[in-house]
């Protein structure tokens, strides 16, 4: 299995460098991969802030790579789950976050947003300090 970085995933996701964009396909179709959650939220930066793909599409992106039968993603069902929160207008960090601490009694924030994209999510566990 080989590891994969955020620009193999970029370059797969947006085809936008010709020979890398080959490079990476190559790379993704014809090896079993790992993916990383922490490369899993670096792509969602760069592709909201550098490609400007919006939360949306940036999920239909990350879920389309997940589920290739040669990506294996680190926590899958908490990365997916961000996905959907995510889609449904929490920031993914903060979901991605929040489903790593699944066994926590709560989720500390100064976050206001955070708290009440929670809420409107139906989780109740995100609480300012």
């Amino acid at each position: 299995m080989i590891a994969v970085d955020t620009n193999i995933v970029v370059r797969y996701l947006t085809g936008d460098h010709p020979r890398q964009s080959t490079k990476a396909r190559t790379l993704v179709d014809g090896n079993d991969v790992f993916l990383s959650r922490t490369v899993i939220l670096e792509c969602e930066w760069v592709l909201r802030s550098a490609y400007r793909n919006s939360p949306r599409e940036i999920c239909r992106k990350l879920r389309e790579f997940t589920g290739l039968p040669t990506v294996f993603t680190e926590d899958h069902p908490v990365v997916a789950r961000a996905l959907d929160l995510a889609e449904d207008g929490m920031d993914f960090a903060d979901a991605l976050h929040l489903g790593a601490a699944t066994s926590c009694e709560y989720f500390a924030t100064f976050d206001e947003d955070f708290v009440k994209s929670a809420k409107r999510a139906g989780i109740d566990r995100v609480s300012t300090v």
